[in-house]
């Protein structure tokens, strides 16, 4: 009993705290990982969020970022919490191999989490120039699960804090630098692509910068003789996307509807009234279709029958 009562309060809730903390982190990040596939719009106060999923930096070896944080946060809860689901009184010494093992697991993982998180935090500021809010609550919930976890237990040795902080924090950094040295090199990229570069113009979005086949005009023409909209916003990135398929000329015969109350031409009530919920989103024939969609998927939902050798389609830009 008096042993318990010397223990810092911190050091019986530590497990607890840093638990919880990972479980916010991996809800947020799961439902980020969930938008990125879905190419939905992320619930946000601003617009800066979807513009910061669209980033190149928002993919890492093809995959969402957002997922790789999902499987950190999780294995930090899993480090945290597996040491109380054994028995500390019948298997005393496994507990105790358990719970010196796992701190240093959740030692070497807030370290390179509050790393990556740094530079994340350079990347937002300095190379996106777009303000996230799950970025920030991200590189928060990481530093506070490194805070945690030092002063979380005692530990006997400080120099092996400061080790294995020099250590990860190294190949974290390296790994990292190594990871995104061709994002956004010019010389790394190969040929065009349907994710928009630099910032949007204000109330108009990014320009288009592929050119249109016949088959994409004959489209486009179709599609707004039958009377089909696709409701936009001017700030959407996949909005921008579904733009570079049709090509610059043949995405000036659609008819397009602003959403965004900022936007040039806005008509956010037809929207409303609409129950549109993600951007884009095409109606067609009184049917809605959200996100992205193929110009064959398009020409087919509208019983096109006009040319379908088109030339701007989601493979030719891998």
């Amino acid at each position: 009993m008096n042993r318990r009562r010397s223990t810092p309060w911190i050091h019986r809730w530590s497990r607890i705290l840093i638990a919880a903390i990972a479980s916010v982190g991996a809800l947020t990040t799961g439902y980020l990982t969930v938008v990125k596939f879905t190419q939905g719009s992320a619930a946000c106060p601003t617009n800066s969020c979807d513009l910061v999923l669209a980033s190149d930096y928002a993919t890492v070896f093809g995959l969402p970022l957002a997922l790789f944080g999902f499987l950190a946060y999780g294995s930090m809860a899993t480090f945290a919490l597996a040491p109380l689901a054994v028995d500390p009184v019948q298997n005393k010494d496994t507990r105790t191999k358990l719970e010196n093992w796992t701190w240093l697991l959740l030692l070497a993982g807030a370290i390179a989490m509050t790393v990556f998180s740094g530079y994340l935090m350079y990347l937002l500021f300095f190379k996106i120039k777009s303000l996230c809010i799950y970025c920030l609550a991200s590189a928060i919930f990481s530093t506070s699960l490194l805070v945690l976890t030092i002063i979380g237990r005692i530990w006997e040795d400080i120099g092996q804090i400061f080790f294995t902080a020099i250590v990860v924090g190294m190949v974290t950094l390296i790994g990292t630098l190594g990871v995104y040295a061709n994002v956004n090199n010019p010389e790394a990229a190969n040929g065009p692509t349907l994710r928009p570069n630099g910032d949007p113009t204000q109330g108009v979005g990014w320009e288009i910068t592929t050119t249109s086949g016949e088959a994409e005009i004959q489209l486009a023409r179709h599609l707004t003789k039958i009377g089909a909209k696709e409701y936009i916003a001017w700030w959407c990135p996949h909005c921008h996307e579904q733009k570079q398929l049709f090509g610059k000329e043949a995405y000036q015969e659609i008819k397009k509807i602003e959403c965004d109350p900022q936007g040039k031409d806005a008509q956010p009530d037809l929207c409303k009234a609409a129950g549109i919920q993600g951007y884009p989103t095409w109606e067609i024939n009184g049917q809605l279709y959200p996100n992205v969609q193929s110009l064959e998927k398009l020409a087919q939902v509208s019983s096109y029958q006009g040319p379908r050798n088109f030339k701007n389609f989601p493979d030719a830009f891998k």
